[in-house]
């Protein structure tokens, strides 16, 4: 991967990571598009991180205060507060996509990545997102959010683990069917980001720093990572605003319009839906082409000829 890929996947990640466009979806179609070798999961995994950078400083106030408050409530500290509230909310969402994540990994790393899967969900979600303008009450502030909505909204985030859902799409929606304004919907999804996306990023870096570094991948992911960092922080700036005046609706005609341009290319045979899966059967083939054949039987043989002969 040469540093221009490297900074068009940063800014992809940054760019399309918080707006509900999904930005697994988009990173797996650049290579599609451009003509490039796919790249490493764990490259895609850990650029995420400057994305989430980008939220950190962005609400810096707001997550430290949580996380304190949180801390503090452990060791018998007040529990009714709204940093307290928040902090629980977002651990217990956490808790749920990971061990959601971790029970569905192989088909995360599987079937999942196919590109009908990718294209079908970026419709889906996108009828989603309007169902849920049209039913949000919009009635409720960050003030009154609970454990509940940590559960439902942590629910609705394990959605974004099949790709092209979306995880602020599903987030968001989340929390505006349970009745958040806009902004709060928003705030709410941002925040529920940092732990779940720093998590999956800090295991695939520890995971697989070795592969990194003998595929010459260190400089790239570095590059690619501050890209995302720089563009994601513009972009949370833009959306909290749009969101508040015009909410998801917006993006939908867009997910709509490339989910269906996905299944178009997939169905006229342009596109490999499942280029991954090939290449396993391919590696298979070459692998037991290569092993040896069994040696004859001579011992068998040997006893008909000579009873022959006789």
């Amino acid at each position: 991967m040469d540093i221009l890929q490297a900074i068009v996947y940063g800014v992809v990640e940054g760019a399309t990571e918080f707006i509900p466009v999904s930005s697994t979806a988009h990173l797996y179609l650049v290579p599609y598009v451009f003509g490039w070798e796919k790249p490493a999961t764990e490259f895609t995994a850990i650029i995420q991180l400057g994305a989430i950078l980008a939220v950190v400083l962005y609400f810096w106030k707001d997550l430290s205060g949580a996380a304190v408050a949180w801390a503090k409530s452990l060791r018998g500290g007040p529990k009714d507060t709204v940093e307290v509230k928040t902090g629980w909310a977002v651990f217990i969402a956490t808790a749920i996509i990971s061990v959601v994540g971790f029970a569905l990994h192989n088909y995360i790393e599987g079937p999942f990545r196919s590109l009908w899967v990718v294209g079908s969900s970026l419709i889906v979600m996108g009828l989603v997102m309007i169902v849920a303008e049209k039913k949000a009450s919009l009635s409720r502030g960050p003030d009154s959010i609970s454990n509940r909505d940590g559960i439902l909204i942590g629910l609705w985030q394990c959605v974004a683990l099949i790709p092209g859902m979306s995880r602020s799409g599903s987030t968001i929606s989340g929390a505006l069917f349970g009745g958040f304004d806009r902004a709060s919907a928003a705030r709410i999804s941002f925040l529920m980001s940092v732990p779940a996306i720093a998590l999956a990023g800090a295991y695939e870096g520890v995971k697989e720093i070795k592969h990194l570094k003998e595929a010459n991948l260190i400089a790239p992911t570095a590059i690619a990572t501050v890209a995302s960092f720089v563009v994601g922080y513009i972009c949370i700036k833009w959306l909290m605003g749009f969101i508040q005046r015009r909410g998801v609706v917006p993006f939908v005609g867009y997910r709509v319009a490339l989910g269906a341009f996905v299944l178009f290319m997939c169905a006229t045979g342009r596109w490999d839906p499942n280029p991954e899966s090939k290449l396993t059967t391919t590696a298979t083939s070459e692998a037991t082409s290569q092993l040896p054949l069994p040696a004859p039987n001579l011992q068998t043989n040997v006893p008909q000829k000579v009873a022959r002969a006789r």
